[in-house]
């Protein structure tokens, strides 16, 4: 194969990350890479389903509902486990609801007809999670009083911050690096839930890509954590290493689809 394409479908402030994964991979399996990080998610999601794209990184929801077609194009790649006590060395991650740090609230029952933003309803971690979680305490529908599509996980953040809204579920992996980048956040924001875990959004590849590019693909992404160029980028991104997952690793999440149905905002 003359080029292998990467790209992500995560939140903005995972590219350069995902773009370093992409170098370290091409030295590891001996062919070009090219991480694709100028363009739209919408625009890279339709990449990788029309094969132009041939490596991504994706939400777990996203996932679980390309493989629901009749003929899914998609296999499984490895999914990160992300450095921390709260992830128990396990690909799972969590959707922190945070509000101003300087607002009344202290519970998420407290949010009752509040306004609510979600990032996508494409989204497991910003949007189908904070329905199951609905239906799962019998809130039910109607719960807030106004509930708006902010577009990106940051820009929920950013309308917190400016008063905007009340609040919103932050995938936790995005919300981390927001702190590290900017540590004044700490002081400015409140978690008062966390939602999850969930299985955490996978990498997954072409299904038609040879066998044997397949699996040096998952090889190296396994051995990135015993290898010291491999070791320091996986710190970059604050991952422990990547756990080569199956598809029922992903069934919580097609059962907390299910679940979600039954609430509507």
């Amino acid at each position: 194969m003359n080029l292998l394409k990467f790209t992500s479908c995560q939140a903005p402030n995972a590219d350069a990350h995902c773009a370093a994964i992409a170098q370290y991979i091409s030295a590891q399996i001996n062919i070009p890479t090219e991480f694709v990080g100028d363009v739209e998610w919408q625009e890279r999601e339709r990449m990788l389903d029309n094969g132009q794209a041939h490596v991504g990184w994706v939400c777990g929801l996203v996932y679980v509902r390309k493989m629901a077609s009749p003929d899914p194009k998609f296999d499984l790649l490895a999914a990160p486990v992300m450095n921390g006590a709260r992830y128990a060395d396990r690909p799972m991650y969590f959707s922190d609801a945070i509000v101003r740090a300087d607002s009344p609230f202290r519970s998420f029952a407290d949010l009752r007809g509040r306004t609510w933003a979600f990032n996508e309803p494409g989204s497991h971690s910003g949007y189908n999670v904070t329905r199951w979680y609905l239906a799962s305490r019998e809130y039910g529908n109607g719960f807030f009083g106004r509930a708006i599509r902010s577009g990106a996980h940051q820009r929920s953040l950013q309308m917190i911050l400016d008063g905007q809204i009340d609040a919103s579920a932050i995938d936790s992996t995005v919300l981390e690096t927001e702190l590290a980048r900017r540590p004044e956040l700490a002081s400015q924001i409140r978690i008062i839930e966390t939602l999850g875990p969930s299985p955490i959004p996978p990498w997954m590849m072409q299904r038609s890509l040879p066998q044997e590019l397949k699996e040096a693909l998952r090889q190296a992404f396994a051995a990135m954590r015993t290898d010291p160029r491999g070791r320091a980028v996986l710190d970059a991104g604050r991952m422990s290493r990547f756990a080569l997952v199956a598809d029922s690793d992903y069934d919580p999440i097609r059962e907390m689809d299910r679940v979600a149905e039954s609430v509507r905002w």
